[in-house]
């Protein structure tokens, strides 16, 4: 980078999406380590496991057999942390406040393979999953009482998944996470003095300086965010202002599949595992209005720091003070590209 200083020196990053701020402090990487080492699993699993309650015809436990799918499988959450039919209510007492919160909770199965993860499987495959994803987006956007469709996944037990098949979940709700609307304030307020998209005027400068790509194609850049917090933290962008993944075109769900392969698989060869992250996709509230302001996104927050068996924890002074990274986006950048 040409600021030599911002890989020698501690600093603040700004994150443009949440209006908040990372401490950078690349001089600690140079300090000896003596944290956790933890057991890394890398046994390989079998592509059928009788007592997974995800795998092809299984049963899980509520009773239901799941059907004997060939792609990708789409259920409702047996353990929803949001109800459907929860009644509506206020708790206003002085300083106590609670309102009740309604949603929609979705399992997908991304692979009938219990072997296989997102990095494992091939682009058309992983188009399957993206097409499930704006299935279950309109459908749920369609539910009156549904204002927003968070889209993620949760891969690894560090992360804390319960089960290896790959799979994600879908969590739809009646009002705004707190991350959304962060993002959806910062964003709002850009577009409404710029009349630009932010993250689109942020992509232009980031293909301009070429310091942070990691791959791009004709519909999609990935990168890692100027104000990453996570070790190999990293983003897919659209090249084109698309406000959810339903404006993308049939050629652009192609172009987003092999973004998502390209990351997943290069992650795998970091530290020669099975990569674990949460990822997530952020796009545009189903609250009936235009939301023009929004630029839709992938992040994946891989939680290793290391190797395969020491991560990053958020403890102490980012649990208190302010989230806080010691390798920069550039080098990151760096180590990911070399795995391409």
């Amino acid at each position: 980078m040409s600021n030599t200083n911002l890989q020698d020196y501690s600093h603040k990053r700004f994150n443009i999406l949440t209006g908040e701020w990372v401490l950078v402090s690349p001089h600690r990487a140079k300090r000896p380590w003596q944290g956790q080492n933890e057991e890394v699993n890398n046994e390989k699993r079998p592509t059928h496991d009788p007592s997974c309650y995800l795998c092809a015809g299984n049963t899980r436990i509520n009773g239901e057999v799941n059907p004997d799918y060939k792609d990708v499988f789409v259920f409702t959450n047996d353990f929803a942390a949001l109800q459907n039919d929860s009644p509506t209510f206020n708790v206003n007492d002085g300083l106590l406040k609670a309102q009740s919160e309604t949603g929609i909770c979705k399992v997908i199965c991304f692979s009938p393979d219990h072997s296989k993860s997102l990095a494992d499987m091939s682009v058309s495959e992983i188009q399957k999953v993206v097409f499930a994803w704006q299935k279950e987006y309109t459908e749920l956007s369609e539910n009156p009482k549904i204002n927003y469709v968070q889209i993620f996944e949760n891969k690894g037990s560090v992360m804390g998944c319960s089960n290896p098949h790959p799979h994600g979940q879908i969590w739809s709700q009646s009002s705004l996470p707190n991350e959304v609307a962060k993002k959806n304030m910062q964003q709002l307020n850009y577009f409404n003095k710029n009349n630009s998209s932010l993250l689109g005027d942020y992509l232009t400068q980031e293909l301009e300086k070429q310091e942070r790509i990691i791959f791009e194609n004709d519909g999609f850049v990935v990168l890692v965010p100027f104000w990453a917090i996570w070790p190999f933290e990293a983003m897919i962008i659209p090249k084109r202002h698309l406000s959810n993944i339903l404006d993308m075109t049939e050629e652009e769900t192609l172009q987003y599949s092999e973004a998502i392969a390209v990351l997943t698989k290069a992650y795998d060869k970091i530290f020669n595992t099975s990569f674990p992250y949460s990822s997530g996709i952020h796009q545009a509230p189903t609250d009936g209005n235009e939301n023009k302001h929004w630029h839709w996104h992938m992040s994946f927050y891989p939680p290793l720091l290391r190797s395969a068996s020491v991560k990053k924890f958020m403890v102490g002074y980012e649990m208190f003070g302010t989230p806080q990274r010691d390798i920069t986006a550039e080098q990151a950048v760096k180590m990911i590209k070399d795995c391409l």
